[in-house]
């Protein structure tokens, strides 16, 4: 499994929006800053997500982006599969894919590729956005920052 960049920057979005749930609104220029995001490529990641039902927006004064469910209601996997799709180490285990290969039906990497997809998919699956920045947050407050002059 490879993780893209739009799905990386995807999974940012959503953490930031997750830290200001629900009470506030971010604008694009913000998060683009904040997530160190280049700005047109962030739009492209926020039309994707809306598109997908995570995030919504609203324009004006006080308007931006803000996350659609709760944080603890939406995982990894499901920005992942809903960004990159497939999260299958190899194309033949892909569904509608069993039969792109002769060996398929004799093959003893088929099992062992399916056990890896069912792991990822159970730990992508089962870690939320809550749990994930009170973990994001818990990093920070023990990070120890040395300045030297």
């Amino acid at each position: 499994m490879r993780i893209s960049y739009k799905t990386d920057y995807a999974l940012k979005v959503i953490l930031h929006l997750s830290d200001i749930y629900p009470d506030k609104k971010n604008h694009i220029k913000d998060i683009s800053k904040v997530q160190d995001i280049p700005q047109k490529f962030l739009e492209q990641v926020l039309l994707l997500l809306k598109k997908g039902g995570f995030v919504m927006s609203k324009k004006g004064p006080g308007g931006g982006y803000y996350l659609k469910k709760a944080p603890d209601q939406i995982s990894m996997g499901d920005i992942i599969k809903y960004i990159d799709g497939s999260v299958s180490p190899i194309s033949c285990i892909d569904q509608g894919n069993e039969k792109s290969c002769d060996f398929s039906s004799f093959c003893v990497f088929k099992p062992v590729f399916h056990d890896v997809e069912k792991a990822i998919l159970n730990i992508i699956g089962n870690k939320n956005f809550k749990e994930l920045l009170q973990e994001q947050k818990s990093l920070r407050k023990n990070s120890v920052l040395d300045f030297q002059i």
